[in-house]
């Protein structure tokens, strides 16, 4: 069994502003990077009931949108609510939560100042029915690209993920090639010899790189784990390979700009300095525009 990366670094968002080189080396190496204490006080109760509703209505069968997603538990082999799409059309917080300045500070050290934040999603292991989740990536870089920025997700936990219900990482396994991953993937069971946990507690984050290979084994009587899920690609990497079309890039420049703005309104966001989004060459904005909506249904905006 693996045990608990001795050397990753203690980020801690109550005391710093944004992640350090020392840390964004760290990320860029290994794949994932753990930041604690991003989401609190509340904040956090604000989220966490948000996304207590959505559960619920997900765990009813209730699907507006065919935006909620299900698959078998290990308890009862039935249908068990697992994941919902597009949570910041359901959710003001979840708006807000966008504009976190901390967050986007750091995305920006990584990816540039032409970021574009381009899902929104939640995935969680329903009470006692916790679905294996075997080893995968993400997605892959589009073949051809050379540009070395990572393309990763901004994981935000609700709940703590102890040794029972925690992500489980290979460390470096961004790096691999394709051939490597798909062995590792294809091996029988949920093996972790090289791998390791990454327990969480409500509020903390991690960001992992699409390629970085990462599961977690079934639940055994386990709690309720719901996690967000915000994806960010350096929009010179998706202006050119895709997937979404230049017309969803820029709609979700201004989502993102009003999430930002919003941030600056909450009562529970006073204190922070906001962040500015100031993408610049082809990306800049002139004018913000106020969205017409904030769920851009992906299927809707993919290169033909």
């Amino acid at each position: 069994m693996g045990t608990i990366h001795e050397n990753i670094p203690f980020v801690d968002a109550a005391t710093q502003d944004c992640i350090t080189d020392e840390q964004a080396q760290f990320f860029l190496d290994n794949g994932f990077l753990v930041i604690r204490n991003v989401v609190v006080g509340e904040e956090l109760a604000l989220v966490q009931s948000e996304m207590q509703a959505l559960y619920e209505k997900g765990a009813a069968g209730v699907d507006d949108n065919h935006d909620y997603m299900y698959g078998i538990g290990v308890k009862s082999g039935q249908q068990v609510f697992k994941r919902v799409e597009y949570v910041i059309e359901k959710s003001d917080p979840m708006k807000v939560l966008l504009g976190h300045p901390f967050v986007l500070r750091s995305v920006e050290k990584l990816q540039g100042r032409n970021f574009i934040a381009t899902w929104d999603s939640m995935v969680l292991k329903a009470p006692n029915e916790g679905i294996v989740v075997p080893w995968h990536r993400d997605s892959a870089v589009p073949d051809g690209c050379t540009d070395p920025r990572p393309i990763f997700n901004v994981d935000f936990y609700l709940d703590e993920a102890d040794m029972q219900t925690c992500l489980w990482v290979i460390p470096g396994s961004n790096k691999w090639s394709k051939e490597e991953a798909e062995k590792r993937c294809k091996d029988p069971g949920f093996s972790t010899d090289d791998a390791i946990p990454v327990p969480m507690q409500p509020g903390d984050v991690i960001f992992h790189n699409i390629e970085v290979l990462h599961g977690s084994p079934s639940g055994d009587g386990n709690p309720l784990r719901r996690t967000v899920y915000y994806e960010f690609r350096p929009g010179e990497i998706e202006a050119e390979f895709g997937p979404h079309t230049l017309e969803y890039l820029a709609l979700k420049q201004h989502v993102l700009l009003d999430c930002i703005e919003r941030r600056k309104r909450a009562p529970y966001a006073q204190g922070e300095t906001p962040f500015a989004y100031s993408p610049a060459g082809a990306f800049a904005i002139s004018s913000p525009k106020q969205p017409e909506k904030y769920r851009y249904a992906h299927e809707e905006y993919w290169r033909r």
